[in-house]
């Protein structure tokens, strides 16, 4: 069983900067693709960002691209997002998820991770 737990939400005002991070306890590979999705109220959860396990690829959604990044350590085990130059549309409960591996699903769908963590709060005030 794999656990992940989310850290470093909160609030911030709009073009601040935040950075979350993501731990991995439990049977873990490093050798999986790991991504960040978010949902705002009332709206459906959509990708965020995704992550190689080489680190070598990312991925992001046109909305966040050249403000966040997202990167990662295999050695221990957490995946990072960092966040710039938020708006207050980046309001979201934000989760991450581990154990993607390439195949008949895509790393922005929510159902092609193995794990998703509970996710934390992100409030970017205008």
């Amino acid at each position: 069983q794999v656990q992940l737990v989310e850290s470093g939400g909160g609030l911030v005002q709009a073009g601040g900067s935040l950075r979350l991070s993501c731990a991995a306890s439990g049977r873990t590979s490093s050798r999986d693709g790991k991504g960040w999705f978010r949902q705002a109220p009332g709206k459906e959860r959509e990708f965020v960002a995704a992550i190689s396990w080489s680190s070598v690829n990312t991925y992001y959604a046109d909305s966040v691209k050249g403000r966040f990044t997202i990167s990662r350590d295999n050695a221990k085990n957490t995946v990072n997002l960092q966040m710039n130059s938020l708006k207050p549309e980046d309001t979201a409960v934000y989760f991450c998820a581990a154990g993607y591996y390439p195949g008949s699903a895509f790393y922005y769908e929510w159902d092609a991770y193995d794990y998703r963590g509970q996710g934390t709060q992100v409030t970017v005030s205008s």
